[in-house]
């Protein structure tokens, strides 16, 4: 399978799922991870050319711990907005997939690129199969099934579904560690590293299902249904399914 995750900024899709990512690549599965934005406002010192091209950079080293590819969309950090040119560049990284399954951010999340980037995503879902909706890759023959990612802090976010992955642990820990830039960035704000909390929230998502680390999901329930709980990793328990 082709599997595509869609992150709002660098190291969000480290974060939230990188752990389920590493499964699929593990059984051969092909991964991409798609970043909306470019991060060009995540650095204390640097200006936004110089840090957007190290985020860049730490995200096609992340990428490389699992083989996966890296879609890179270029907006701007903290103004992505549902219009119709952004829709046709998330349409272009889905078609360039050719996604079986995709999994963005949930409606309810804290950070405003976070919620826009997966509304977008849905709302890309269907076009992408539609030979008139034009752009510079060709239209996919299917409709990729959603998965809902979890909040970072898992705030206000009831998992339907958790996929143990305390076996690969280790190796989320390394693609996330690849954002150097963020470490002193976020012990400034809010003094905990990203690796910190995502141990944390990792930890206590585990602690929901029995497990040592999970992740957690949900998955989309509109029309037309295109997969199940089913297309995770066979490492899940737990929720309603």
């Amino acid at each position: 399978m082709n599997i595509l995750a869609i992150g709002a900024h660098p190291d969000d899709v480290e974060f939230l799922c990188a752990g389920t990512l590493a499964l699929y690549a593990s059984e051969g599965h092909n991964i991409y991870i798609a970043v909306a934005t470019n991060g060009n406002v995540g650095s204390p010192t640097l200006s936004k050319s110089e840090i957007s091209k190290i985020r860049k950079n730490e995200s096609i080293e992340s990428c490389k711990k699992i083989g996966a590819k890296l879609i890179w969309m270029d907006f701007d950090d903290e103004w992505l907005f549902n219009d119709k040119k952004t829709r046709l560049v998330f349409i272009d990284a889905i078609r360039e997939s050719e996604a079986d399954i995709m999994f963005i951010h949930n409606n309810n999340d804290y950070h405003p690129d976070h919620r826009n980037a997966g509304q977008i995503s849905e709302d890309c879902r269907i076009p992408v199969s539609v030979r008139l909706v034009k752009t510079s890759k060709p239209f996919l023959k299917k409709i990729p099934h959603i998965f809902y990612m979890d909040n970072i802090g898992g705030v206000a976010f009831d998992p339907e579904v958790y996929v143990d992955v305390s076996s690969v642990i280790e190796k989320k820990k390394e693609m996330l560690a690849c954002h150097k830039s963020q470490n002193d960035w976020l012990l400034e704000l809010y003094d905990e590293t990203p690796t910190e909390l995502m141990l944390r929230q990792s930890k206590f998502r585990g602690l929901n299902c029995g497990y040592k680390f999970a992740e957690g999901f949900k998955q989309i329930k509109t029309y037309p249904q295109t997969g199940s709980f089913d297309l995770l990793p066979k490492v899940m328990k737990g929720g309603n399914m």
